[in-house]
């Protein structure tokens, strides 16, 4: 198994999640979170002609828990949903789960997801 985190913007969120419910991947956590990459904010110009800088963006983590062999096609359906083409699109992590349990079954593994 695999767990995706999808750092997207906001207004993307529908998007991903429509296209992961279309395609079978109903499962999914989202939190709200505030960060910077590459792109280190953004600079606002006031009413005065002062400038300032948002260094700290709102975006959304997305966490999809998939079996391996699901993975690059998650990947893709996240990236056309969430690409808008412009710089602070995102990121995708991609890190190995060594179980999962599904709480009121006792489940493991594959099938607990």
């Amino acid at each position: 198994m695999q767990k995706i985190e999808a750092i997207i913007r906001p207004e993307k969120l529908d998007d991903v999640k429509n296209a992961l419910t279309e395609a079978g991947f109903h499962g999914m956590n989202i939190v709200h979170v505030t960060g910077r990459g590459v792109q280190r904010g953004i600079i606002h110009q006031g009413r005065g002609g002062e400038s300032y800088t948002i260094d700290m963006l709102p975006k959304v983590k997305v966490e999809v828990v998939i079996a391996d062999e699901q993975v690059d096609a998650v990947i893709k359906l996240i990236c056309d949903a969430a690409q808008t083409g412009n710089i602070g699109d995102g990121k995708l992590f991609v890190m190995p789960v060594s179980d999962a349990v599904r709480v009121r079954t006792g489940e493991r593994g594959d099938e607990a997801v």
